[in-house]
């Protein structure tokens, strides 16, 4: 496949057990940015002796890191990948087809994004499809976002692919509450310095109504016992984000001078 004038940007640390399969399914792009964080695995000369251009800068969150290296591709059109993604050979295909069309008129394009979770790909629970703006013309776009969940803003009309972006998120339960853990102290940080203030009323309702957004709406119930366990992880999410932004407030009054 002729290689396409696309900079693919990815952050990483820690990543060398992702990456191989990650960088394998990016052959068909000219250029392959990897930022690297501090990695202790050997991440960066894994990247490098795969073809990456490897930066090593320290960690800014994920909003700036994205912005950060989507700032040191060199071509216009930026392709987001995470470490633990890889791109199908169908997605590989569409995304050919549609720089091959120079006038197109679009500023960026979204790729579904399909997870397996637990040794199955998930296909309800608002897993999928996840479409996320990753393809674009860093000419008409910003990052934006609360991390640890930033995203791709642009100016101009959006194109979206069908064939799914790989997901491999989770290695078992375990894994994944540590990510719940980690992920929700940032947003609880997030909303303390946004001046939120915690409210029981967001405590009591909102898990449960994402429990039942996830498990009835998005059907996860169709997913079997994942989607039961995702719904479940999913309100939990949700609780501990307030109840850490709680806890903040608590250690804010009590560090006070009486």
């Amino acid at each position: 496949m002729e290689k396409l004038p696309i900079s693919a940007c990815i952050i990483a640390r820690n990543e060398a057990h992702q990456l191989r399969r990650c960088i394998g399914a990016l052959s068909f792009v000219d250029e392959i940015i990897v930022l690297d964080s501090g990695s202790s695995d050997g991440t960066a000369d894994l990247a490098r002796s795969l073809g990456a251009k490897v930066f090593v800068e320290e960690w800014r969150g994920n909003v700036r890191q994205k912005a950060r290296c989507t700032e040191l591709a060199s071509h216009d059109w930026v392709l987001n990948v995470d470490a633990d993604e890889e791109l199908s050979a169908e997605l590989q295909q569409e995304i050919s087809e549609f720089i091959a069309k120079s006038e197109s008129g679009f500023s960026g394009c979204t790729l579904p994004r399909k997870t397996r979770y637990l040794g199955k790909f998930i296909e309800h629970s608002g897993w999928w499809p996840e479409h996320l703006l990753r393809l674009f013309d860093r000419r008409k776009a910003r990052w934006v976002g609360r991390d640890p969940h930033g995203h791709v803003e642009v100016e101009g009309r959006i194109f979206r692919f069908r064939q799914p972006l790989y997901h491999f998120n989770y290695e078992n339960l375990a894994h994944h509450l540590d990510k719940v853990n980690r992920y929700t102290t940032t947003l609880a940080e997030g909303l303390k310095a946004e001046g939120r203030r915690f409210r029981l009323v967001d405590a009591l309702f909102r898990p449960p109504l994402r429990f039942l957004r996830m498990y009835l709406l998005r059907q996860g119930f169709r997913d079997g016992w994942r989607g039961f366990v995702l719904a479940v992880i999913g309100a939990f999410y949700v609780f501990l984000k307030y109840a850490k932004l709680w806890e903040h407030e608590e250690n804010s009054e009590s560090t006070k001078p009486d």
